[in-house]
């Protein structure tokens, strides 16, 4: 009934019309729970980096900033995206796997706190220190070695990955990196979201603690641990998740001093916050009835939703469907639908051959958990306009835009 209530407004406010036949729309207050929930479970001396690669539309981020947060970077123009969002230069995490001089530079000149991927960056990082003051706070990432998830594309713990320095296979070098250079003061760990175990995030996390308490008998006392992300999301009733109070329930055995004020903790949630709180509806251009099945046309495809287009088997969205007054269809046709984008190629499917209820042209097609991994990863084939983008504040019941529906002369100037 909620969202009912959300599209009508949509509907009498003519934000759906024939410009905008497609919208992501922002339930607000679901962001702001996610936020308070970690604020709930983790020491109130954390530091908790939301991802910007997540979700980076900048009024949210300016939203994740009044509550107080901070944002992690993993390329530059996120670091600009987290200062333009008014967040202070050391609650901004910055951890690109390919940083060049020039933004490990600025980022040292800023302030900002940085992840190095590798130990070459730790040389560069070096090189500049010793002429240049800082005052950011230093870290290395780890690849604790404990094998893939659920999801193989997304998993970033195996025996090699393109991230960190493996701890298996390096951990002397870890360990001398420690001893040689005083600016490095703590160590970081991220070994994928979904797909990924409870157990599998814990052993991650605890394996990094370790060798945090290894140098720490050492005499090299770091001062945080960054845990990354990692609590997944159900998006169908299959998933297997588990809550923020399960994790942390389950970190505090192996690792005690996580939540004793001994090392700082550091989080980079990032799907945890964003999925669950948008959906996008697209209104049904054509049904064409093919031998035994239905193919309905939409607009938001492969360009919104790339992971669920080119690997379906790993990547869910419930997909329902609204008539152009904006009420539920319930029951289901005798025939099967295809769901199909509006991309110049095969592929550009979000599913196939689904029960649905009946569909005619001007109905509307609901993707639901759409607010984490979908807009940040807008494909431009095909020249396709981004579409608008709106907050609706379920304490106001408004309706604002966050961002507008992109313009033919915007994608011209995009590739003049």
């Amino acid at each position: 009934m909620k969202m009912e209530k959300i599209v009508s407004k949509l509907l009498n406010g003519g934000f759906l019309n024939g410009k905008n036949n497609a919208l992501i729309v922002y339930e607000t207050v679901k962001i702001s729970q996610q936020l308070r929930q970690l604020n709930e479970y983790f020491p109130a001396s954390s530091l908790h980096a939301i991802a910007i690669k997540a979700n980076p539309l900048l009024k949210i981020l300016e939203l994740i900033k009044r509550e107080n947060f901070g944002l992690e970077a993993a390329s530059l123009p996120e670091v600009y995206l987290a200062q333009r969002a008014g967040v202070p230069n050391d609650k901004i995490v910055f951890d690109s796997p390919a940083k060049t001089l020039d933004e490990i530079v600025y980022a040292l000149d800023q302030g900002i706190r940085i992840n190095a991927d590798s130990l070459a960056e730790l040389n560069r990082i070096e090189q500049y220190l010793k002429n240049h003051k800082s005052a950011s706070v230093i870290g290395v990432r780890v690849n604790p070695q404990l094998g893939e998830g659920r999801i193989k594309a997304t998993s970033v713990a195996g025996k090699i990955s393109k991230f960190g320095i493996p701890l298996q296979s390096n951990k002397k070098e870890l360990i001398d990196a420690f001893m040689r250079y005083d600016f490095l003061d703590g160590l970081h760990v991220h070994i994928g979201s979904q797909g990924i175990a409870l157990e599998q995030l814990v052993d991650g996390v605890s394996a990094v603690y370790n060798l945090a308490e290894d140098l720490s008998a050492m005499g090299k006392k770091l001062r945080f641990i960054d845990i990354g992300g990692g609590v997944p999301v159900e998006y169908k009733k299959t998933d297997p998740v588990f809550s923020i109070g399960d994790y942390t329930t389950a970190l505090r055995k192996p690792c005690p001093k996580l939540f004793s004020g001994a090392y700082q903790l550091i989080t980079e949630f990032g799907r945890f916050v964003h999925a669950k709180a948008a959906f996008a509806i697209s209104r049904v251009e054509y049904v064409k009835e093919i031998e035994d099945q239905k193919i309905i046309s939409i607009h938001l495809g492969a360009d919104f939703m790339l992971r669920k287009a080119y690997n379906p088997s790993d990547w869910y969205h419930e997909i329902k469907v609204m008539d152009e007054e904006g009420k539920w269809k319930e029951g289901r046709d005798d025939i099967p639908y295809t769901v199909a984008g509006p991309l110049c190629f095969g592929g550009d499917i979000l599913a196939r051959e689904i029960y649905l209820p009946h569909v005619e042209e001007g109905d509307y097609v609901v993707l639901l958990d759409v607010g984490a991994y979908t807009l940040s990863m807008w494909s431009r084939y095909n020249s396709r306009q981004l579409p608008a983008v709106l907050a609706y504040d379920e304490q106001e019941n408004a309706i604002t835009t966050l961002r507008e529906r992109e313009r033919p002369e915007d994608l011209v100037d995009f590739w003049t």
